[in-house]
């Protein structure tokens, strides 16, 4: 059958192009023998009620075929949607909610990537003065509008995502945003009571339009710019608000001229650093390995080939160098200096026994005793992992590896887009230790993250 795919279509955003055939033809779609073939998807449905069937390879469509309820000239409308929706575009501004450890009650504007924070409107909710709560900002960005709704606001959503996550590794403390999974938890206002109430971990706040022609235009005092050297070298919350480097809109546009194969590597490390930070209070071994996996994502895998084991008697695969050479090679180049060699190797020793289930961290398993060795020794560790991370990804971002596909993004991006370029500690003694333990454990949350 003829591959409807067209030749033009080429570096299209391929999850666009999944949203409008949704859109067009319906769904929610099936599979047809998924045991003999887990790639073919058949839209609307299978068989004799099949308009097209999508092949898939990995995550990428390589093939869309007609199938028997065929209509060539819905096709023909839909070939011209995507050169309408998907190709092209007009430039915007999208918007959205994020969140910052530091409140933000000043704005900032990068004048060449077109990036903006400005503060909550007044009715937004507040947390307050509490050092390490997520305050509320809006971000403003470049987005490139689609003629259909569903397509800008899906691209609305990928691009904030991606420069929420590059701007929790630029900016001190933890930057973030709401998971589109939401969950139902247990709080408590410790402030009014000890009244425990079943809630959904959400936000909710007036934004305005989420796409508009231009960034905002806002009054008052601009977020203070500091130098790089100095911003990264204070840590913790001195109460006086967000401020950002000097040198952030610059980051920023590194960022949006990686080439894509570079782009998604680092969008993959700044996962796992911001899964770093939601793992923490829930276990820090959880944590500790996500930071490795933000420091894998940026390693090249080494050359594999077979080696022969005499006490086993067989062959089997090997890399070189290995995975613990290429973390502390990582490290050795983008962060030299910090941090000795043994230690890299007993970073990565623990990561193994965690994900290889053999060990975890003394504050996951135990109530803890504050400064005794073992659970100290490993903090050490988890804290000099997160600093040494962070500084290496923003090195990294600076010094980029050549890839293949080492050239500037065209204004449509990868993705469509026109982004420039484009631990558990037991409490056994009352409701005080809790307390305690929460503001203890926001303190540490607050002081490994940068």
């Amino acid at each position: 059958m003829a591959n409807l795919i067209e030749p033009e279509w080429q570096g299209l955003d391929l999850a666009g192009l999944r949203l409008l055939l949704k859109m067009r033809i319906g769904g929610p779609g099936q599979y047809d023998g998924r045991d003999k073939n887990r790639n073919a998807f058949y839209l609307p449905q299978a068989r004799s009620l099949c308009k097209v069937k999508l092949t898939f390879s990995g995550k990428k469509i390589i093939a869309v075929e007609p199938g028997p309820a065929f209509d060539p000239a819905e096709w023909k409308q839909i070939r011209g949607e995507v050169e309408k929706a998907l190709l092209s575009g007009a430039p915007k501004v999208g918007r959205e909610y994020s969140f910052c450890t530091s409140r933000a009650t000043r704005w900032w504007r990068g004048t060449r990537s077109g990036v903006q924070i400005i503060p909550p409107p007044e009715d937004a909710p507040r947390a307050g003065l509490d050092e390490g709560a997520d305050h509320p900002f809006i971000l403003e960005f470049p987005l490139k509008a689609s003629t259909l709704q569903e397509i800008t606001n899906q691209r609305r959503i990928r691009v904030h995502r991606q420069l929420t996550l590059l701007l929790n590794v630029l900016l001190r403390g933890h930057t973030t945003f709401q998971l589109p999974r939401s969950r139902h938890v247990w709080a408590t206002d410790l402030d009014h009571g000890f009244e425990s109430k079943w809630v959904c971990e959400s936000f909710f706040a007036n934004l305005g339009p989420i796409v508009i022609d231009s960034l905002s235009e806002i009054k008052g005092e601009r977020v203070e710019e500091v130098e790089p050297h100095e911003y990264y070298a204070s840590f913790g919350d001195d109460g006086q608000g967000l401020r950002v480097p000097s040198d952030l809109d610059d980051s920023i546009c590194r960022y949006l001229h990686l080439a894509s194969a570079n782009r998604a590597k680092f969008d993959r490390a700044a996962f796992w650093l911001d899964m770093a930070s939601r793992q923490w209070t829930t276990s820090v071994s959880a944590a500790f390995a996500c930071l490795v996996s933000a420091v894998e994502s940026l390693t090249e895998r080494g050359a594999t080939h077979r080696v022969y084991c005499a006490k086993c008697g067989g062959e089997s695969s090997h890399d070189a160098p290995g995975a613990t050479e290429r973390f502390r090679t990582f490290f050795e180049k983008y962060a030299p200096g910090l941090g000795h060699k043994k230690q890299r190797n007993e970073m990565y020793s623990l990561r193994s026994g965690i994900l290889h289930g053999s060990d975890l961290m003394e504050i996951d398993q135990d109530i803890t005793f504050g400064w005794d060795p073992p659970g100290w020794n490993e903090l050490e560790l988890s804290r000099e992992l997160w600093s040494v991370t962070r500084t290496a990804m923003r090195n990294w971002l600076r010094e980029p590896p050549t890839t293949p596909d080492s050239v500037e993004e065209t204004p449509l991006g990868r993705d469509g887009n026109s982004m420039i370029l484009g631990g558990v500690v037991y409490a056994s003694i009352g409701v005080l230790a809790g307390i305690v333990g929460i503001r203890l454990l926001r303190y540490l949350r607050q002081r490994y993250s940068h």
